[in-house]
């Protein structure tokens, strides 16, 4: 079958690739598993990160790609939930021990034997790949195969930051960063609290134009002031200055959710700038979100579903994943990437 693989960790620069087209072995479903035949799969800002080193892969070569969609197409002994044919998808968690505290507690996502997709298994850019059953979702109707491949990681992790901000309806939300993510985070806040105003920072124009006319209330750059002062902003971005912007954005007892795997070493100076009286005095917090748990993208299929909630996507061949990449690690982003492998 035909893969796009990780075979050197280090900084991508100038380099070819950086991922490498292999023909590897269709895998067999261990028990447990199901074999899905790939239709789509999301370009993640996370491969980037496992490429140059940021969240390496315990082993190389590894196949990336952690937001897939797909058909069952075998299955492995003992896994249950699904038959021949399901169409299914698979997220960033692809298992966890499901017996320590941090699992009984639905924090799985902070289980010390969390395993990606993508990462610490072989993931979605390729024409199959192998999920434990328990670790896999069946994609909910009306929601087409390129839609639905951004909400299993984009739209579950905005989610999951969404909840975190403990918004209430009527109260301020802003988005600083505005790529796969947050545009997702916006059309979700409009359905989950109607009467709040969502208010984004986004470097570019287009991508202010963008969250306009998908209704946000303002937008400007990353350090324009607001007209209102925000009762709680998600940061989706991998620079520090928009963390120190956004703190002197929130109202009292406001509160900054990051949904960023890292922050870029090349702009700590930004950092060495918090004041504490001007960012976080009068009880303003910071929230990190960390992966996802099976719960959270489940409920936000649904979600999705029922809004009914459309990603912009642009799509590539599987051969153009370092195309992909290299645009997001340039900021070319309008909504969501997702590479095309085979059909529906």
């Amino acid at each position: 079958m035909r893969a796009m693989r990780i075979e050197q960790i280090g900084p991508i620069g100038d380099r070819p690739g950086p991922l490498v087209a292999r023909d590897v072995e269709v895998p067999t479903p261990a028990p447990g598993e199901i074999l899905i035949r790939v239709t789509v799969c999301g370009v993640c800002h996370t491969e980037l990160d496992e490429i140059e080193g940021r969240t390496p892969p315990p082993r190389l070569p590894v196949t990336p790609g952690h937001q897939v969609v797909g058909r069952v197409h075998g299955i492995g002994a003992g896994a249950t939930g699904f038959a021949i044919g399901d169409r299914v998808g698979a997220g960033w968690i692809f298992s966890a021990c499901g017996t320590c505290g941090y699992c009984r507690s639905g924090r799985e996502n902070l289980c010390d034997a969390y395993q990606a997709t993508g990462r610490d298994a072989d993931g979605g850019y390729a024409e199959f790949m192998t999920v434990p059953a328990a670790f896999a979702y069946p994609i909910p109707e009306g929601l087409a195969d390129a839609e639905a491949a951004p909400l299993l990681c984009a739209g579950a992790v905005g989610y999951r930051a969404l909840r975190l901000t403990g918004l209430e309806d009527g109260q301020r939300l802003g988005l600083t960063g505005f790529g796969a993510s947050a545009h997702l985070v916006l059309q979700t806040a409009h359905h989950l609290v109607p009467r709040s105003e969502v208010y984004v920072f986004a470097r570019r124009a287009a991508e202010r134009e963008f969250a306009m006319g998908l209704g946000a209330a303002w937008a400007g750059a990353i350090s324009d002031v607001p007209p209102h002062s925000l009762d709680a902003i998600i940061d989706t971005t991998p620079a520090w200055l928009p963390v120190l912007e956004s703190l002197r954005h929130l109202v009292k007892g406001g509160r900054l959710v990051i949904n960023a795997i890292r922050k870029e070493d090349g702009d700590r100076a930004d950092l060495l700038a918090l004041d504490y009286a001007g960012h976080l005095w009068l009880e303003k917090s910071i929230q990190s979100v960390a992966n996802v748990t099976r719960t959270d993208v489940a409920e936000f299929l649904e979600v999705a579903a029922r809004i009914p909630l459309r990603a912009e996507v642009r799509e590539y061949p599987l051969e153009d994943a370092n195309r992909a990449l290299r645009e997001i690690r340039e900021r070319e982003i309008r909504g969501a990437k997702v590479l095309r492998i085979g059909d529906g």
